[in-house]
C-alpha cells in the first residue's frame, strides 16, 4: 500500500514537471516570437524615417522634371501615383509593396533625367539630386537591417514546432524591402 502511494506522489511529481517543462517552452517560443514582431517594427520605424523624408523630396523632382522632360510624363505620372499610395498606405506591409515599386521608378526617372542637358545643369535640379542620393544611400543601409531583421523572423515561424504556434496566433511571412536593380544600358 505505501508503495502504491509513493508511486502515485513521484507519477504525480514528474507530470506536474513535464507539464511545467511544456508551458515554459511554449511560454520560451512565443516571446521568442514576440521578440522578434518586435524587432521588424523597430527596423522598419528605422528605415520609415528616411523614406518618408525621401517621398517628400520626389514632388520637387517631378515638378523639376515636368518641366523639362516630355517624353517621359507616364514614368513621372507612374511614380507621383506610388509615392500617393505610399502616404495612403494603411499597414507595413502595403508600405512594403508600394516601396518596392518605387525605388525602381525612381531610378528610372532619374535615369531618363540624365539624357536632359538643361535639367541636370539646374541648380535646383542638382540639389533634389544631392538630398536624394543621400537618403538613397540612409535607405540602402537601413534595408539591408529591415531585410535580416526579417529573415530572422520568417525563419522562426516556419519552424517546427514554431509554426504551429505562429500560425495559431495569426503570425505570417514578412515581406523584405527589394533592393532596386541597376539596369545595364
Amino acid at each position: 500500500m505505501i508503495v502504491s502511494s509513493d508511486l502515485k506522489i513521484v507519477v504525480a511529481v514528474v507530470l506536474s514537471l513535464l507539464t511545467a517543462g511544456a508551458v515554459g517552452y511554449l511560454v520560451s517560443l512565443f516571446n521568442r516570437l514576440v521578440h522578434l514582431r518586435n524587432n521588424i517594427e523597430k527596423a522598419w520605424n528605422n528605415i520609415d524615417a528616411p523614406l518618408l523624408q525621401r517621398n517628400e523630396e520626389i514632388p520637387k523632382l517631378i515638378d523639376l522634371c515636368n518641366a523639362y522632360m516630355e517624353h517621359e510624363r507616364e514614368i513621372i505620372k507612374t511614380l507621383g501615383y506610388l509615392r500617393r499610395g505610399y502616404e495612403r498606405a494603411g499597414n507595413r506591409t502595403q508600405r512594403v509593396a508600394l516601396e518596392n515599386q518605387i525605388s525602381p521608378a525612381l531610378r528610372g526617372l532619374i535615369a531618363e533625367a540624365e539624357g536632359y542637358p538643361q535639367l541636370k545643369a539646374n541648380e535646383l535640379f542638382q540639389k533634389t539630386m544631392q538630398r536624394i542620393s543621400d537618403l538613397e544611400t540612409s535607405i540602402a543601409d537601413r534595408r539591408i537591417f529591415f531585410n535580416e531583421t526579417v529573415v530572422l523572423y520568417n525563419i522562426q515561424i516556419k519552424r517546427f514546432p514554431q509554426k504551429i504556434l505562429a500560425w495559431g496566433l495569426g503570425y505570417r511571412d514578412h515581406p523584405y524591402l527589394l533592393t532596386p536593380r541597376r539596369e545595364n544600358p
